[in-house]
């Protein structure tokens, strides 16, 4: 029989990105709660579905907001569901800085909800959950975050709310046994990403000739991520629900932690190198600055790492490389230059 899968931030960049993964590479139904509020589009969705009649039959649209407690009315609108995956988060650094309080509550209060539903739906065989690198801090060069390793030390209040999405659902599955594996990822890149982040941002500065400010040290050297495309942390995501069994809390056979998987990507890149690379895929050149990083965002972090072997072991490789990946997205990108306007 088919599986029913409920994912949250479909309309969201990441989410749009799993849904159209998965239609793809299942015979899937997919059920997605929407409410296009929280940084949302619902352009994401048709452009996944395309002009697929079968991906549409495939899909299911609910409307409703998470951050609010779940009636029995949706619980019935969604159904029996097999597997979850819970993308949907404000995701913004600058903005939670900026509105703390808000940001954090809806965090944590839609994560509290999809639980509570999550531990009275019987048929649940899996809850993943998506969270980030930056709920372990800053990383120092040559250090890489390991799983049930490192502790959580976040900057600021969106990687705050993360870590506590990580810790309520940690909660729920020590209490209630809810079937959670935990999943942190790096920077996403890819197609329809919101203006606001780094690599839409910096296309949209390449192409009006603006100057760029890239955050770095008192040294003028600029801080580092790993990036990864959004079909990319899409395969990783089903190659757990397919493959990827529950850890279940034992006393006896000391089992003490859920499931947890760094999805990493394959090479580091400063933000001037980044910016190079975007630049040499429009064929431009470009104006940037360094500035101070504490300077121009409180509780910013000049470099994340994740150690990935854990996932890799399970036979995981991502199918994109990051040169094929931004390529891919500077391209669509020219192609679709309204997306750099939403």
């Amino acid at each position: 029989m088919t599986k029913r899968l409920l994912l949250t931030g479909a309309s969201g960049f990441v989410g749009s990105h799993v849904l159209r993964h998965v239609l793809v590479n299942t015979d899937w139904q997919v059920v997605c709660p929407v409410t296009f509020t929280h940084k949302g589009v619902q352009d994401r969705i048709r452009v996944s579905l395309g002009n697929r009649e079968d991906f549409v039959d495939r899909t299911t649209l609910i409307k409703v907001d998470l951050a609010s407690p779940m009636t029995s009315v949706t619980a019935a609108a969604f159904g029996k569901i097999d597997y979850v995956l819970n993308l949907a988060s404000d995701s913004h650094v600058d903005r939670s800085i900026e509105e703390p309080a808000p940001f954090v509550i809806n965090n944590v209060s839609l994560i509290c909800h999809l639980l509570d539903w999550a531990r009275n739906h019987d048929n649940l065989e899996k809850f993943v959950h998506i969270s980030t690198d930056e709920v372990y801090g800053p990383a120092a060069i040559g250090q890489d975050h390991v799983e049930w390793e490192d502790l959580h030390f976040p900057s600021n209040p969106y990687s705050a709310s993360k870590a506590a999405q990580e810790d309520i659902c940690y909660s729920y599955w020590r209490t209630y046994g809810v079937p959670l594996i935990l999943t942190n990822t790096m920077n996403i890149i890819g197609e329809m990403q919101d203006p606001e982040k780094f690599v839409p941002l910096i296309i949209k500065k390449i192409i009006s000739g603006e100057k760029i400010q890239l955050h770095g040290d008192s040294n003028g050297v600029t801080g580092s991520r790993f990036y990864l495309h959004a079909r990319n942390q899409a395969d990783a995501l089903l190659h757990i629900l397919l493959n990827q069994e529950i850890n279940k809390y034992s006393i006896e056979n000391h089992v003490k932690v859920p499931e947890r998987f760094h999805i990493v990507g394959e090479k580091e890149l400063s933000n001037l190198q980044m910016t190079e690379l975007v630049a040499s895929y429009l064929g431009k050149s470009f104006d940037y600055e360094v500035v101070d990083f504490r300077a121009g965002r409180p509780g910013h972090d000049l470099r994340y790492a994740l150690e990935g072997s854990r996932i890799a072991a399970t036979g995981w490789k991502a199918p994109l490389s990051l040169e094929e990946s931004l390529e891919k997205t500077v391209k669509w990108t020219l192609e679709n230059k309204e997306w750099l306007y939403l």
